[in-house]
């Protein structure tokens, strides 16, 4: 197993200047983070290892009612996140003379070393990756190649594009991040949303994240393939997409493919039926990043299987970075050759577990914050959080049921006895049984007066329709099944009916509050029928 701190990444970070009083400022980790921290451990607030961890982190820049810190590494980025953020704001409003409201975190992971070239008190204008990790066989770090008669070994992955976007000088506050996915513009089949700064880091899930992360700095060395499990909802694909959208970010030639299991098999087929091989190894073959969601799903699929296999060695041999997802680690992996499951195994394995409450805590803030949700206390949210700890889906689906109610009774704060009450059958008792697809369609069809059948049939008239996109919806939400699995249960539909389903469900229920009534009635209905096992 690699050390723990070999996992964190040379991660570049766009510089970022503040301006102050119209000015342009920027500071030394001295000019008041120093002193935060020695108050925060004057008063007992900081550990010793965590504060020798945060020394190494440096104050950039502060304005009117925000403080900006570069710090080496994703791991103490998360412990600011999940520990220290209350405290250092209050001791930073406390020194500074003013209230910090908003505090602004970049990885910088150079300040480990720092370049004798910095001088004290510049910004440096360009924070560029200059020591990718070492991997762990001594083998030297891929370097930018300044001889143009020896060309890079990867040469679709050139330096990485880190120089800073526009003039930040004229802003009298601190602008949004500009999302990395914005500048895509190729069929990768990456989400625009799912990016590393919009993933919620804890202590269940940092290691993943800086390994993540790591792969994309060093591709193809130490971790290839990083192969990331663990149970439904808990952030596989975000980081897999995150991966995918940070390599274009770093490195915009490079070729970037995002793939669930199903598409890869369906792609298989399709070659097959059509004699068109080598279009489909053109488009598995001929890339930097290969990621690939829920392998699992490939059990008992043979041939499918035997084409990834090729694949993989491809790939592998050529350096390229493999990166794969799953919810059990490959020596669990049902019908799957050995020397599949070896192959596996020459990376890095490791796995995401459940949020604790602090985690899901923040889960919830960001969430709320990236689509403005509104209209529940404080106290809601560590409701939410305490009551659902397995499955961020179902974490975030508690959420934006609580701001429906909100948006559709007028507008008004739902309190917590209130929230209580809308959620109370959405928090599973003890003595229920497993709630399963054919439970939800049961309950679906009976509560519109129809058949099993007919929701189970192509019929396309409206009533039908939107009886089984309601049932998809809930099986999304009531289950911890992928959108393939989910697929399957409705007699073998393609995973994008089932994510245009749920996207049209969660969007009715926000407008129209008969549509929200009959989803609680429902998941009543299920809950009840759960319980009388």
């Amino acid at each position: 197993m690699p050390s723990f701190r070999q996992i964190f990444s040379r991660r570049s970070e766009r510089c970022v200047n503040l301006v102050a009083s119209g000015t342009s400022t920027s500071y030394e980790a001295g000019d008041f983070l120093s002193p935060a921290l020695d108050e925060l451990r004057e008063s007992g607030k900081i550990s010793d290892f965590d504060l020798v961890l945060l020394r190494q982190s440096k104050a950039l820049a502060h304005n009117e009612d925000a403080a900006v810190l570069a710090v080496p590494g994703t791991m103490v980025k998360g412990i600011i996140d999940t520990k220290y953020t209350p405290d250092l704001k209050a001791a930073f409003s406390k020194i500074l003379g003013k209230t910090i409201n908003n505090l602004v975190i970049t990885v910088d992971e150079g300040l480990v070393k720092q370049n004798p070239a910095t001088t004290p008190g510049a910004t440096p204008k360009n924070i560029g990756i200059t020591s990718p990790l070492t991997s762990p066989n001594g083998m030297a770090p891929r370097e930018n190649n300044p001889n143009p008669e020896n060309p890079n070994p990867n040469p679709s992955l050139t330096t990485p594009n880190t120089t800073p976007t526009g003039n930040l000088a004229n802003h009298a506050t601190i602008p949004a991040p500009i999302p990395a996915s914005m500048q895509i513009d190729r069929n990768t089949g990456l989400n625009p949303m799912y990016t590393f700064e919009s993933f919620v880091i804890g202590s269940s899930n940092s290691f993943t994240a800086a390994a993540a992360e790591s792969v994309v700095v060093s591709p193809a060395q130490a971790y290839n393939p990083l192969f990331i499990y663990g149970g439904s909802g808990l952030g596989k694909t975000h980081l897999l997409h995150a991966i995918g959208n940070y390599a274009l970010e770093l490195y915009p030639q490079a070729k970037v493919r995002y793939v669930s299991s199903e598409e890869f098999t369906n792609d298989f087929i399709n070659a097959i039926a059509t004699q068109t091989f080598p279009e489909l190894q053109a488009k598995y073959r001929e890339v930097d990043f290969l990621l690939i969601d829920d392998i699992q799903f490939l059990q008992g699929k043979e041939q499918t299987l035997e084409e990834f296999f090729h694949t993989f060695n491809t790939l592998h041999t050529a350096r390229k970075q493999v990166v794969i997802t799953s919810d059990v680690p490959p020596k669990e992996l049902k019908s799957f050759e050995e020397r599949i499951k070896s192959r596996l195994e020459w990376g890095l394995l490791t796995d995401i577990q459940p949020p604790n409450l602090e985690t899901r805590i923040a889960i919830l803030r960001r969430k709320s914050a990236q689509e403005n949700l509104q209209g529940y206390d404080d106290a809601v949210l560590e409701y939410i959080a305490s009551n659902i700890s397995s499955n961020i889906r179902e974490l975030e689906g508690a959420l934006l049921r609580v701001t429906a109610y909100a948006a559709l009774s007028g507008g008004g704060s739902v309190s917590l006895d209130t929230a209580k009450e809308i959620l109370r059958d959405f928090i599973t008792g003890r003595n229920t049984r497993d709630i399963t697809p054919q439970m939800i369609i049961e309950q679906t069809a009976q509560y519109f007066g129809l058949e099993v059948d007919e929701i189970m049939s192509t019929d396309r008239s409206r009533t039908v329709v939107n009886s089984r996109q309601v049932a998809m919806y809930l099986c999304r939400e009531l289950t911890e099944l992928s959108l393939p699995k989910v697929g399957e249960a409705f007699g073998g539909r393609d995973h994008t009916t089932v994510m245009h389903a749920v996207k049209k469900i969660e969007k009715t229920i926000n407008e129209d509050s008969q549509t929200y009534q009959s989803i609680t009635e429902i998941t009543n209905q299920i809950r009840r029928a759960a319980v009388r096992g």
